[in-house]
């Protein structure tokens, strides 16, 4: 089979892990007695991605071939997400599980290993498509739009199928045993760990380097990057990461619930509406729109310059905040949840992708490397845990969970966390000034 397509493969599956829980998880929670520890679930994400993929990163490094590692990772990430699944088998549909700690427990082992994965995949795919004399920049980009799609296709899937007395059945209308508000989510994501975990025993060998140079300790953990905290253009916009990152996982942990708990109007337009009956499905338009946005840019960064380019993705937060809090599942306010999901992309991929760009451009070679794992430790590490603590404590204050739906005073949620994006985006227009050279 061409490697192209058996990387291809690899990058479906690994996004596929993701989907089937991240957008959806909270839903499940909430019935599971965990509602108001929501955030806690997604901040533990970004907890351990402070410092496991950097750790996994050594291993692969020098012990464990890449691929390998990625496989054993997925092996034991797969085994603690059956886990889960098995203390919701245990509680049985719609019930409060009866052991929340070991739920927990194999929840943030699951996550501890499968967040490495993500960085431990793009080193295979990089590594053997050199390996065949390809064109990363060229060869690679495909392959990881297929990691996005393998993410959506399991959002759609969780989002439709109903396991109940009748059987396993595919279907868009409300329904209690649907995957998104069930444990069936977690085997779903599972199975589909155990799955990759074999597939990478049969991709082909990236053997590790001997490197003859000594590397300091301080070096091989990325620390050495912390240096460019002396420049203040770099100071600034590692601070600026991380507050932008605040953002990162709020919807991620909260549009699932939002849209869910229109089911308990009493109003059965609205409890019986599109959005309120498939707010997996419907945010899945944020991941299509995000696989787009990349395309862009290119285009965007050599025209306006990183700092208009990270200016859009910042007041996109604001909309896309902004648009939940206005938006209704009918119409015509169905269309603003519709609009929120489509400037996700620009909101997401020109903070995230054109950061990383940045960084390589300004950053010596020395230390590219450990300052991507500063960026990506300042976004998704500390800014997405603080974030979404915070929005937990938001959300908690102005909702509450009756019946199995978080409901209570949305809106106001919303403007706050767009507030913060809006100000955000302020103070970056006026302190952060790009240097020329």
């Amino acid at each position: 089979m061409n490697l192209k397509v058996r990387l291809a493969i690899m990058s479906f599956l690994e996004f596929a892990v993701w989907g089937a829980y991240l957008t959806c998880m909270g839903n499940y929670l909430g019935i599971a007695g965990l509602g108001d520890r929501i955030s806690w679930f997604y901040a533990i994400q970004g907890f351990v991605s402070i410092f496991m993929p950097t750790l996994m990163g050594i291993v692969a490094d020098k012990y464990i071939q890449p691929q390998r590692l990625l496989g054993l990772c997925h092996l034991l990430a797969g085994a603690f997400m059956l886990g889960c699944w098995w203390m919701g088998v245990q509680a049985g549909f719609g019930n409060e599980l009866t052991n929340k700690a070991a739920f927990v427990t194999f929840y943030t082992l699951s996550v501890g290993f499968f967040m490495p994965t993500i960085a431990l995949s793009n080193t295979a795919a990089f590594t053997m498509l050199k390996n065949k004399g390809m064109d990363t920049v060229k060869d690679f980009p495909p392959i990881r739009v297929l990691g996005t799609i393998g993410f959506i296709a399991t959002m759609w899937f969780v989002n439709c199928a109903v396991w109940d007395d009748g059987g396993f059945s595919l279907t868009i209308a409300n329904n209690p045993h649907k995957f998104q508000y069930t444990y069936m989510q977690f085997f779903v994501s599972g199975i589909l760990s155990l799955v990759l975990f074999l597939y990478c025993f049969t991709l082909p060998e990236c053997k590790l380097e001997k490197k003859e140079e000594k590397v300091s300790l301080v070096e091989s953990l990325g620390l050495n990057a912390f240096k460019l905290f002396k420049h203040r253009q770099m100071a600034l916009f590692f601070v600026f990461s991380a507050l932008l990152g605040m953002c990162l996982q709020v919807t991620n942990g909260f549009a699932g619930p939002f849209l869910t708990s229109f089911n308990a109007s009493p109003d059965p337009a609205i409890a019986d509406s599109f959005a309120a009956d498939n707010a997996t499905l419907l945010t899945s338009i944020s991941q299509i729109s995000e696989a787009l946005c990349i395309l862009l840019i290119p285009f965007f960064l050599k025209r306006f310059g990183i700092k208009i380019v990270m200016l859009m993705s910042m007041f996109a937060w604001v909309f896309r905040f902004g648009f939940f809090g206005i938006g209704s599942p009918t119409m015509p306010g169905v269309i603003f949840f519709v609009l929120s999901c489509i400037v996700y992309g620009v909101a997401f991929d020109f903070f995230n992708v054109s950061g990383g760009i940045f960084v390589d451009q300004v950053c010596e070679p020395r230390v590219k490397a450990s300052a991507q794992g500063l960026f990506m430790m300042m976004t998704n590490g500390i800014g997405a845990t603080v974030g979404t603590l915070t929005a937990g404590e938001i959300v908690n204050s102005y909702c509450s969970w009756q019946d199995g739906y978080l409901v209570g005073d949305w809106q106001s949620c919303w403007f706050v966390f767009a507030g913060f994006a809006l100000v955000i985006g302020i103070a970056f227009a006026l302190v952060f000034k790009p240097e020329t050279k």
